[in-house]
């Protein structure tokens, strides 16, 4: 199958900007480029780029340009953030001056809400993973979405999460068919961090819904 490779992908997604004001609350962090061009690269070799590509709580507009440029022909952008969708927007334009990806579209909703009526699609997603007190295991409400209008997800967690997300996927009936761990690395952007920087251990899942 024909197509950018992994560190291609990687290498134009460093171009995109950084969240320059962002929400603890949201937990907006940058999603890796090396992270987003794996996830992008897998779903293509898996043929799951032919569907429509949802990117819940798209943020930055990494997982959706990522998904753009490894040939998705539909990709759909979700932020309930409208500075976010601002930047995706200006991101995408930024890679598109190459002529470098195809058709993106954004629309301002809430990602667990399931803002549309999609069905058999393929979600990729880096929902917020719970860090901030009193909003344990925040990436389930996306899951739930996923699980509603896709066909096959891509969700990134936090290390330590497969016991979680296989027990959820297996009692909505979906069947965890891939899973890998990756390095996050997040700068201090925020006053509770304590550190210049940080490495985060996450763990990206591809579940297929039924």
């Amino acid at each position: 199958m024909s197509g950018p490779s992994r560190r291609t992908l990687a290498r134009a997604l460093e171009a995109l900007d950084d969240f320059s004001e962002p929400s603890a609350a949201l937990e907006q962090y940058l999603t890796p480029p090396e992270i987003a061009a794996h996830i992008a690269h897998q779903a293509r070799l898996q043929g799951d780029l032919e569907a429509q590509v949802v990117d819940l709580g798209t943020g930055t507009g990494m997982l959706a340009i990522a998904a753009s440029l490894a040939e998705a022909d539909r990709v759909l952008g979700i932020d309930v953030d409208p500075d976010a969708l601002a930047l995706a927007r200006a991101n995408a334009a930024r890679i598109d001056e190459a002529g470098k990806h195809g058709p993106l579209c954004w629309l301002r909703g809430d990602a667990t809400r399931a803002p549309l009526s999609v069905t058999d699609a393929t979600v990729l997603s880096n929902p917020p993973f719970g860090a901030q007190r009193g909003n344990r295991h925040a990436d389930r409400a996306f899951l739930e979405t996923a699980r509603s209008i896709a066909a096959v997800s891509y969700t990134i967690h936090n290390g330590g999460s497969q016991e979680f997300v296989e027990s959820f996927a297996d009692d909505e009936g979906g069947d965890v068919t891939h899973a890998f761990r990756a390095e996050f690395p997040i700068a201090k952007r925020f006053d509770f961090h304590t550190e210049a920087e940080a490495t985060l251990e996450a763990e990206v899942f591809r579940i297929e819904w039924s």
